[in-house]
C-alpha cells in the first residue's frame, strides 16, 4: 500500500507537469485558433494515437509483464521477451507505414473534410520507430520497477516536448501544433535513448538476435490486446467527434473536446499510478484469488482520490476553462457534470479490468473492449440526437456504468473460477 501511494505521489508529481503544460499548450492554441482548431488539432492527435498504439503495441503491457516477472532471474530472462517484442513491432511499422503511404489522402478526406493534411499523416508514419523506442525503453524501466528514472524522464520529456510545440504554434499558427504534435512521442523516444544510452540491459544482443517461439506467442497475445485497445477507443472517438461535427457544429465540437482534453489530463494521474505500479504488481501476483483481493485492498482508495479530483474540477470549471483556454470556451462549463461522472467510473472499471491484462486474458479483454467503444459510438449519436453537445457526456457516463459492473463482475467472480478450470 505504502509503495502504492509512494508511486501515486510521483505520478502525481509528473502528472501535474503533464497539466501545467496542457494547460499551455492548450490556451496557446485556443488562443491562436479557437474552437475549431482545436477540434482539428483533437482529430490529428486521435490518429497520431492510433498510429503510435499500433506500431507501439507489442512493445507495451506485454514486456511490462514479462519484464516484471523475470526481473529477479537476470537480464538474460528478460531478453527473449523483448526481441520477440521489437521484431513484431517492426514488421507492423513497415505494412502501417506502406498503408499510410498509400491512402493518407482518404485518411485526411474522412477525419478532416480536405485532403490538405495528407503529408502530416505521412510524416507521423514515418517517425514512428522513435515512438516504438519511447514505449519499449519505459517499458522495460517500469518492468525493472524503476519508478523514479521512469517518471523523471518522462517529466523531462514532456517538458522539452510542450517547448517544442509551443515554438511550432507561435511561428506557425495550426499547422505548427499539428507538426509538433506529429513530434510529440518521437522527441520523448531520442530522450530515453540518450539517458538510458548507460544501463547494463541496453546492449543491442539484447534486442535484435533469435526469436524463440513461445516468448513469440506471448508478445504476440499482448500486442492483440494493445492493437485492439490503441484503436478501439480512438476510432471511437473520432466517430464522435464527427457526430458531434455533423449534429452540433464545429464549435459544440470544440468545446466538447476541451471537456474531454480536461478529463484527460487531470485522470492521468491515476492511469498513470495505475499502469507504473499496478500492472507489474499484478503480474508478480499471478494467482487470480491474490489479484482480486490486491485489486479489492485498493479500490476504496483509489475511486475516492478520483472522486476527489473530480469534485475539484468541477468546482474550479470556470477557472480552469479561461486558464486553460479563452472566454470562447465558456460554454463547455455546462459540459462538465456527467463527464466527471463518468470518469470515475471509468476509473474503477480500469482498476478492475487490469486483471485481463497482467494474466493476459486475451479473448475477454479484445471482445470487452470492442463491444464498449462500439457501444459508446452508438449511445453518443442517439443522446446527441436528443440532447446536443450534452448527450455525448450522457453517452459516456451510460457506457462506463456499465464497463465498471462488467468489470468488476469479472475480477470477482469470472477470473478466479478461470484459475480453477485451468488448475483441474
Amino acid at each position: 500500500m505504502n509503495k502504492f501511494f509512494k508511486v501515486t505521489f510521483f505520478s502525481a508529481l509528473y502528472t501535474l507537469l503533464k497539466m501545467l503544460a496542457g494547460f499551455v499548450i492548450g490556451k496557446v492554441v485556443a488562443l491562436y485558433t479557437g474552437p475549431s482548431g482545436i477540434a482539428t488539432l483533437g482529430q490529428l492527435q486521435g490518429i497520431v494515437n492510433i498510429l503510435n498504439g499500433i506500431v507501439t503495441a507489442p512493445v507495451g503491457s506485454g514486456v511490462v509483464r514479462y519484464t516484471a516477472e523475470n526481473r529477479d532471474h537476470g537480464n538474460d530472462k528478460c531478453a527473449p521477451w523483448w526481441r520477440a517484442s521489437i521484431f513484431v513491432s517492426l514488421l507492423i511499422y513497415l505494412l502501417v507505414l506502406i498503408i499510410m503511404l498509400i491512402f493518407s489522402k482518404h485518411v485526411s478526406l474522412r477525419f478532416f473534410g480536405d485532403e490538405k493534411y495528407h503529408l502530416l499523416i505521412i510524416f507521423a508514419s514515418v517517425v514512428l520507430p522513435l515512438s516504438v523506442i519511447n514505449t519499449l525503453l519505459a517499458s522495460i524501466l517500469n518492468g525493472l520497477q524503476k519508478y523514479k528514472k521512469y517518471i523523471f524522464l518522462g517529466m523531462l520529456s514532456v517538458s522539452i516536448s510542450t517547448m517544442v510545440i509551443v515554438f511550432f504554434v507561435f511561428k506557425y499558427s495550426l499547422w505548427g501544433a499539428l507538426i509538433a504534435t506529429c513530434l510529440n512521442t518521437t522527441i520523448a523516444g531520442a530522450l530515453l535513448l540518450f539517458f538510458c544510452r548507460n544501463e547494463i540491459w541496453l546492449k543491442w544482443n539484447n534486442f535484435f538476435g533469435n526469436i524463440e517461439r513461445d516468448k513469440l506467442k506471448g508478445i504476440l497475445n499482448y500486442s492483440l490486446m494493445a492493437f485492439v485497445t490503441a484503436v478501439s477507443t480512438p476510432v471511437a472517438l473520432l466517430f464522435v467527434r464527427n457526430i458531434l461535427i455533423k449534429n452540433t457544429g464545429w464549435n459544440d465540437a470544440g468545446q466538447w473536446q476541451a471537456v474531454w482534453k480536461i478529463s484527460e489530463v487531470y485522470l492521468s494521474v491515476m492511469t498513470m499510478a495505475l499502469s507504473t505500479y499496478f500492472l507489474p504488481r499484478l503480474a508478480s501476483l499471478q494467482n487470480s484469488v491474490k489479484i482480486k483481493n490486491e485489486v479489492n485492498g485498493l479500490s476504496f482508495y483509489i475511486i475516492c482520490v478520483t472522486c476527489i479530483l473530480s469534485i475539484g474540477v468541477f468546482l474550479l470549471r470556470d477557472v480552469i476553462i479561461y486558464v486553460l483556454f479563452t472566454s470562447e470556451f465558456i460554454e463547455a462549463r455546462n459540459l462538465f457534470l456527467y463527464q466527471l461522472i463518468g470518469d470515475v467510473l471509468k476509473i474503477a472499471g480500469f482498476l478492475y479490468a487490469y486483471p485481463m491484462i497482467a494474466q493476459g486474458r486475451v479473448r475477454v479483454f479484445i471482445i470487452s473492449e470492442i463491444i464498449f467503444a462500439i457501444s459508446f459510438v452508438f449511445m453518443v449519436d442517439f443522446f446527441v440526437k436528443q440532447y446536443g453537445v450534452q448527450g455525448a457526456n450522457i453517452g459516456y457516463l451510460i457506457n462506463y456504468s456499465i464497463y465498471f459492473i462488467f468489470a468488476f463482475v469479472f475480477t470477482n467472480f469470472i477470473n478466479p473460477k478461470i484459475d480453477k478450470k485451468v488448475i483441474l
